[in-house]
C-alpha cells in the first residue's frame, strides 16, 4: 500500500507551485538538440540550450564517439579506480590539462560531481568557505556536503569579500579558507572579477576555487574566464563541464598535480561511480581539439550573441548587465514570465521561462542563448516574434 502521507505532500505542494507559476513542463525533443528543435512536430527557434559552440551535432564529435564506442564498446564497466580508466580517459585529461594550462585535470561524470566531489575532498568541518551568493546549485550542495562553515559574499562585491576574508582569517577559527566563485554566472551572464579575487586571496591567503562551468569554451578565446584574464597560474582549482560549449557529457577539474592526484583518492563522485562512458571521452577530447585548433566557433558564438543583445535591446526588453553571449530578457513577475515563454512557444520560439528558485523571487525571466550554429535569419524570426509576444502581453510599448 502507498503511503498516504506522501501521496498528500506531494499533491499539496505540487498544487502550491502551479499556483504560483513555479511549476516546470519538462519538454521532450523529437531529435537533436541544436539551433532549431522539434517538439511534438513544431518546428521551433531554440534559444534555450547551452549548446554554445553547436558541438552537440557536430560531425566530427560524432565520428569520435562512433570510433571510440566500436573500440572500447558502449561503457566503461567500473569505476575509474578498478579498472574503469582507458587510454581514451587518459588522454582526455591529458588534453584537458593541456586546453585550461595546469599541470594535471581530472574528469568527472558531469559538472555537478565536480562540485560535490572537489570540495568536499579539500575542506572539512575545521574550515571556511566564502561563496557568491548567486553561486551555481552544485557548488552549495558541494559546500555543505563538506561540512565547512559557509560563509555567503555579495554578489562580485570586493569590499564584502575582503571583510568577510579579513574576519574568518583573524577568528582563527579555521585552518583552511577557500572563495569559491562561478567564472561565468548563467543566469545574468556577467563575469566574476577574478583579478581583484586574486589580490584578496593572496592577502589572506584564500584557496581559489573557480567554477567556469559557463565559461570554457566562451570566454579567452575558448581557454575559459581565468585563461581571459592571464591568471592560469594563480587559480587553485579550475572546474568546468563537458556538457555545455564541449558540448557532450561529463566535468573537469584542472590544477596542480597534487591536487589532481589527491581528487584521485579522495574525490567520492570519481571513487564510487563508473566513468565516462568512451564514446563521450573521445567526442569530449575531440571537441578540445578542435577549440585548440581554431577561434571560429568561439568567434561566431560571439558574433551572434552580440546581434540578438543589440536586438533585444533596441526592442525594449531589459537584458540586464551581461557581459557575454548568455542575454536574459528580465520580465519579473513568475505568471507573466510563465505565459510570455508558452506564447514565444505558440509563436515558434523556444526559450524557457526561469523563476525561482533558480532565481530570486520577482526577477523571472527568460534566458536567451544564441549559439556558433544559430543563422542571421533565424535570429531575425526570434526577434519578429519576440516583438509581437511582448507587445500582446503589454511588455513592450
Amino acid at each position: 500500500m502507498l503511503s498516504k502521507a506522501l501521496d498528500l505532500f506531494l499533491k499539496e505542494n505540487l498544487d502550491d507551485l502551479k499556483s504560483k507559476g513555479l511549476y516546470n513542463v519538462i519538454n521532450i525533443l523529437d531529435g537533436a538538440n541544436g539551433p532549431e528543435i522539434t517538439i511534438e512536430g513544431k518546428r521551433l527557434v531554440n534559444l534555450s540550450s547551452n549548446n554554445y559552440l553547436g558541438f552537440a551535432t557536430h560531425e566530427r564529435l560524432i565520428q569520435a564517439a562512433n570510433d571510440a564506442t566500436a573500440k572500447y564498446g558502449v561503457g566503461a564497466g567500473a569505476v575509474r579506480t578498478i579498472n574503469g580508466t582507458m587510454a581514451i580517459h587518459r588522454e582526455l585529461e591529458e588534453k584537458l590539462a593541456e586546453f585550461k594550462h595546469t599541470e594535471a585535470a581530472i574528469a568527472f561524470q558531469s559538472g555537478f560531481n565536480c562540485n560535490m566531489g572537489a570540495i568536499s575532498a579539500v575542506m572539512d568541518k575545521d574550515d571556511a568557505i566564502l561563496s557568491d551568493e548567486l553561486n551555481h546549485a552544485s557548488i552549495i550542495d558541494g559546500c555543505r556536503l563538506s561540512r565547512a562553515k559557509i560563509i555567503r559574499v555579495k554578489h562580485s562585491d570586493m569590499e564584502d569579500l575582503r571583510a568577510q576574508a579579513k574576519a574568518a582569517k583573524e577568528s582563527g577559527l579555521y585552518k583552511k579558507i577557500m572563495f569559491i566563485t562561478d567564472g561565468v554566472f548563467s543566469m545574468d551572464g556577467d563575469v566574476a572579477k577574478l583579478p581583484e579575487i586574486v589580490e584578496i586571496a593572496k592577502e589572506f591567503d584564500l584557496i581559489t576555487y573557480v567554477d567556469d562551468a559557463h565559461g570554457s569554451g566562451v570566454m579567452g578565446k575558448g581557454a575559459g574566464t581565468v585563461h581571459h584574464f592571464g591568471l592560469s597560474k594563480e587559480i587553485d582549482f579550475q572546474i568546468g563541464t563537458l556538457s555545455k560549449a564541449i558540448g557532450v557529457v561529463g566535468g573537469y577539474v584542472a590544477g596542480t598535480r597534487d591536487l589532481i592526484d589527491w581528487l584521485k583518492v579522495r574525490a567520492r563522485p570519481f571513487l564510487f561511480s563508473t566513468s565516462l562512458t568512451p564514446g563521450a571521452a573521445a567526442a569530449a577530447k575531440e571537441a578540445i581539439t578542435m577549440l585548440m585548433e581554431s577561434e571560429e566557433y568561439h568567434d561566431r558564438l560571439w558574433e551572434n550573441g552580440r546581434y540578438l543583445k543589440a536586438g533585444l535591446k533596441k526592442l525594449g526588453y531589459n537584458i540586464g548587465k551581461s557581459e557575454t553571449p548568455i542575454t536574459p530578457c528580465i520580465i519579473g513577475d513568475e505568471k507573466l514570465t510563465q505565459e510570455f515563454s508558452r506564447k514565444l512557444f505558440e509563436e515558434g520560439v523556444y526559450c524557457k521561462s526561469i523563476v525561482f528558485p533558480t532565481v530570486p523571487l520577482g526577477t523571472g525571466r527568460v534566458r536567451n542563448m544564441p549559439t556558433a550554429a544559430h543563422t542571421k535569419e533565424m535570429l531575425d524570426e526570434a526577434l519578429a516574434i519576440y516583438e509581437k509576444v511582448g507587445k500582446e502581453l503589454g511588455i513592450l510599448k
